[in-house]
């Protein structure tokens, strides 16, 4: 029996993708729950995995193994009928807003096309009336209803996307670095606007990205991950607080700092990344880890809970952090 407080569990996940020197293990076996209505999110460095987890979810990449369960129904492996019902439950929120709209199509067009798609509405005036509806709410002015894409900027084109994405009425949204293209300031009114909408709406999040401010202003729960793997996740102020795998605390270390005064204590990572290229079974940070011992080299360590939903990665982590 699933727990019905979860929107989403995702258990032993792996996507690998065929290259001409092997397969590239892009997501490697990662596994994680979020409650409804909370945000999870997942950071780490370009190229970690996090937008081909979201995505993978999403079954916009077929996963390689391991177990989906949405709203307490497995999704892990559905038909084409059943996977277009469920686009109107499970959205995204693409990094690039440009890249990811029709430039041949309007304001209102885009964000009346989901609608059109699923046939929701008995008419003209229905669909245009929930196009302004969902204009108003993500803070599109009504006279840009005949603009196109290329005429707005950044922040508009963002709310665009935010618009197509929740004029279904979905419960579960990935947000693949919504905010990273936009200005600073225009991005705390975004985040601002989909913090609203997951209070009003009671939306559940996976929030990727690389800024590790915004993760910590916008997520309940935090995932780390390193190359394809899952290597600590807790709460948002938890993680803040301790840090207990290695690469976690030279990520948070890394975070720009405005006392002057202090030293730096920075951690500077050092040694090759390992090659996500099939990878040795073994630790993926170990080659660039001070810790890292024999058993580092030759086992891949799980994810274990070392404190009350703090969970880590690590073989060495209750020695280094005398847990």
């Amino acid at each position: 029996m699933e727990n019905n407080n979860y929107m989403l569990s995702v258990k032993n996940l792996k996507k690998y993708f065929n290259t001409p020197g092997g397969k590239l293990h892009a997501v490697d076996d990662v596994t994680f729950d979020i409650p409804k209505g909370t945000t999870l999110g997942v950071v780490g460095e370009s190229g970690c995995g996090k937008s081909t987890l979201g995505r993978t979810i999403l079954h916009l990449h077929p996963k390689t193994s391991g177990q989906i369960i949405f709203n307490g129904r497995d999704i892990s492996d559905v038909s084409k009928a059943e996977l277009h019902e469920l686009r109107k439950e499970m959205q995204i929120i693409f990094q690039d807003p440009f890249s990811s709209i029709d430039p041949r199509m309007s304001v209102k067009q885009l964000i009346a096309e989901p609608l059109k798609i699923y046939k929701l509405c008995n008419s003209k005036e229905e669909i245009e009336q929930k196009v302004r509806e969902t204009m108003d709410t993500v803070g599109l002015a009504s006279r840009l209803a005949d603009s196109y894409a290329h005429e707005l900027d950044g922040g508009r084109r963002q709310r665009i996307g935010i618009g197509r994405a929740i004029i279904l009425n979905p419960s579960f949204i990935v947000c693949d670095e919504p905010v990273s293209a936009l200005d600073v300031s225009i991005q705390a009114q975004v985040l601002n606007l989909m913090m609203d909408l997951q209070e009003q709406r009671n939306l559940t999040y996976i929030f990727i990205t690389h800024n590790l401010s915004v993760v910590k202003h916008i997520s309940n729960d935090i995932m780390v991950m390193y190359l394809g793997t899952a290597v600590e996740k807790a709460d948002s102020k938890e993680l803040f607080k301790h840090q207990y795998h290695p690469y976690t605390k030279a990520l948070i270390s890394a975070i720009p700092r405005v006392d002057i005064d202090n030293k730096s204590d920075r951690i500077l990572i050092k040694g090759e990344i390992t090659s996500p290229i099939e990878p040795p079974n073994a630790c993926r940070f170990a080659p660039r880890c001070e810790y890292a011992t024999e058993r580092c080299h030759n086992e891949f360590p799980q994810l274990e809970e070392v404190e009350p939903g703090h969970f880590v990665a690590c073989h060495r982590v209750r020695e280094l952090n005398n847990l």
